[in-house]
């Protein structure tokens, strides 16, 4: 089966069907193309899909994804990342091995058919000019015989007239001979020409010809067995990614079976557990018996005293009346140093100034006046939990010490900041060892590098060490703080709320005996003591009667002081202390020893190393509260 021999007379067929076969390829290349773009797109879109419901970094969507339930929700995001990108690689592949190819591959096909059909047409026009030879010989041959004959009747017809003379008798001959000659030459040239034209006619349609058509099949062969091989490898494209895209789906499996409920479960208990103790059951209050109203230890109400009136303020977990916090630093708010400091010692030895330099005295006013003046006045005390959540949402986090959260929520927060610290600590170390160990090569070797250059490096590193100790010191006491409040596992099952309860009431009774004057009478009227409680309920639970104000820096004794007057504290030179409220222009900074010892010191006596992150959040706090 040849198109040589079978199809010797469809020359034109072939050329438009050969034209066909090149453009039903281009066609396949652009339904390849076609899929690709789909499965780019569609690849994008899974990755937009999974990016959309990512967690957000540092967000609280971030937070929830501790559960196991979510971690698999996780897991299928992510594994539907990789799944767009084998529909990436589907893309890529097809788009090298076939488009590509393909494209290249027509591209030469068109070449080559360009090239048979050329050899094809010049054939053509061989065996053309040889026909058009042939025809014009034939014509030759044929007109020279006709003169001939026209020729030879002439001559006969002067031969057999007597009128006309021998001469022009013998010119009619001679010119009857030379016609027949021409003739015979006309006759043996249309001869060669014919055997000629036979010969290259059958060398056209049995040699020529066969051999351009039968390359010309070849090409069209190579083209379909080509189109059938890219539709193979279409195929196989998408079949090498089966087994990844499998994986992918086991991964997804593998992560919805790896959901606990009872894990989750138990995380929402680490989450929001409280510590607290629940409250006990309400005793049975006796109206029968006036003026002896039986309040049970476990009550969420709290006791004056007896006879005297107390309204309840129901909706929390501990009644308060007013935000008592401890006597100490209550005193310390009131009577806080308003005249100016002491100037430092001119000598820097104790030994100049036997006694230190004294606190300005100030004449004391009773202490329910300046509790009066503390309750109109804009609130500025920076323990009210209120102002630490106001400043919680400008700031976007809480209190450094972790006090707005219940007991177990802070433990842990507490310890987490402590092993962040202690993380911190030993990278600092590690760069100190390895610069030491540089600096003992550089004093080995002076030149390989100065030993010098090292040590800003080596003292910044110390000073980092010190303030980080200091740090994970300060977290570690509140996580002591902590730590001793919450009850132990083995004894929540015998404490009981009314613990608590009881310390409430002796809050309040102590709170009573602060609010009389010297002379053991109340200096307001009940009118004013109603007033006084009733804004309880609007700021009840938002202060700590045992959280300390946060630390904002450190600072350093410069000389002895000895606080003599109300709200001062007594340091020694060279002592290390914690600063809680900076100098606002009257001379004076707030400081902390320990968690009951505080009080003023004046500002050239001491050199403050304020932390940057605590004095900014100090100072959003101050305008929140003016």
């Amino acid at each position: 089966m040849s198109w040589g021999t079978e199809l010797w007379d469809q020359f034109d067929n072939l050329e438009k069907h050969t034209q066909w076969g090149i453009d039903v390829l281009e066609k396949y290349i652009k339904f390849v193309k076609e899929r690709t773009e789909i499965e780019l797109s569609y690849a994008k879109q899974l990755r937009n899909l999974s990016k959309k419901y990512q967690p957000k970094k540092n967000s609280k969507e971030e937070e929830e994804y501790r559960y196991t339930s979510t971690r698999a929700f996780l897991a299928t995001l992510n594994e539907m990342n990789d799944y767009a990108g084998q529909h990436e690689v589907i893309s890529e592949n097809m788009t090298s091995l076939i488009i590509g190819e393909l494209t290249r591959y027509v591209q030469e096909l068109k070449q080559e058919r360009k090239s048979h059909f050329h050899d094809g047409r010049k054939a053509q026009q061989h065996i053309e000019t040889c026909w058009k030879q042939l025809e014009a010989s034939k014509r030759r041959f044929e007109r020279d015989c006709k003169e001939a004959d026209r020729a030879q009747q002439y001559f006969e017809k002067m031969d057999a007239d007597i009128n006309v003379t021998k001469a022009d008798v013998e010119k009619a001959r001679q010119q009857a001979q030379l016609r027949h000659q021409m003739a015979e030459d006309s006759k043996a040239e249309y001869s060669s020409t014919l055997q000629k034209f036979n010969s290259e006619q059958h060398d056209h349609y049995y040699t020529h010809i066969p051999n351009i058509f039968q390359k010309i099949q070849e090409m069209e062969e190579r083209r379909i067995v080509r189109i059938g091989e890219s539709m193979k490898t279409f195929a196989d494209v998408d079949r090498q990614v089966i087994p990844i895209i499998g994986k992918c789906l086991d991964e997804i499996t593998k992560a919805a079976e790896s959901v606990d409920h009872k894990n989750d479960s138990q995380m929402v208990i680490e989450a929001f557990k409280s510590g607290f103790e629940p409250p006990g059951d309400v005793d049975f209050e006796d109206f029968t018996q006036p003026m002896k109203r039986t309040v049970s230890e476990s009550s969420l109400s709290n006791s004056r005293g007896d006879g005297k009136y107390e309204p309840k303020f129901g909706g929390k977990s501990k009644g308060k009346l007013w935000p008592f916090i401890k006597k100490n630093k209550l005193m310390s708010l009131l009577t806080s140093p308003h005249q100016p400091p002491p100037p430092p010692p001119a000598s820097a030895s104790p030994s100049a100034v036997p006694n230190g330099p004294q606190s300005p005295k100030q004449q004391k006013e009773p202490l329910s006046h300046r509790f009066n003046e503390f309750m109109t006045s804009k609130p500025k005390i920076h323990c009210f939990r209120s102002l630490k959540r106001g400043l919680s949402l400008k700031l976007g986090a809480g209190p450094e010490d972790f006090s707005n959260l219940p007991p177990e929520q802070r433990r842990k927060k507490l310890q987490q900041k402590v092993d962040e610290l202690n993380k911190d600590i030993q990278k600092e170390m590690d760069q100190r060892d390895a610069l030491t160990k540089m600096k003992d090569v550089y004093i080995k070797n002076p030149q390989m590098g100065d030993a010098a250059s090292v040590d800003h490096r080596l003292s910044e590193l110390e000073q980092n060490i010190e303030k980080l100790r200091l740090e994970v010191q300060k977290f570690e006491g509140w996580l002591a703080e902590v730590e001793g409040r919450l009850p132990s596992r083995t004894e929540q099952a015998r404490r009981q709320s009314g613990l608590y309860e009881a310390q409430n009431t002796s809050a309040v009774n102590s709170c009573a005996q602060d609010r009389e004057s010297p002379d053991g009478s109340y200096t307001e009227e009940q009118s004013q003591e109603t007033e006084m409680k009733v804004p309880a309920t609007d700021f009840d639970d938002e202060f700590d009667d045992e959280e300390p104000l946060p630390t904002i820096g450190t600072c350093k004794a410069l000389y002895t002081f000895e606080g003599q007057n109300e709200g001062t504290i007594s340091v020694a030179e060279g002592e290390m202390l914690y600063v809680i409220e900076e100098d606002k222009g009257d001379g004076w900074t707030r400081i902390r020893r320990n968690e009951d010892e505080e009080g003023y010191v004046p500002t050239s006596y001491v050199e403050v190393y304020l932390d940057k992150n605590a004095k900014d959040g100090y100072k959003s706090l101050q305008k929140i509260s003016e």
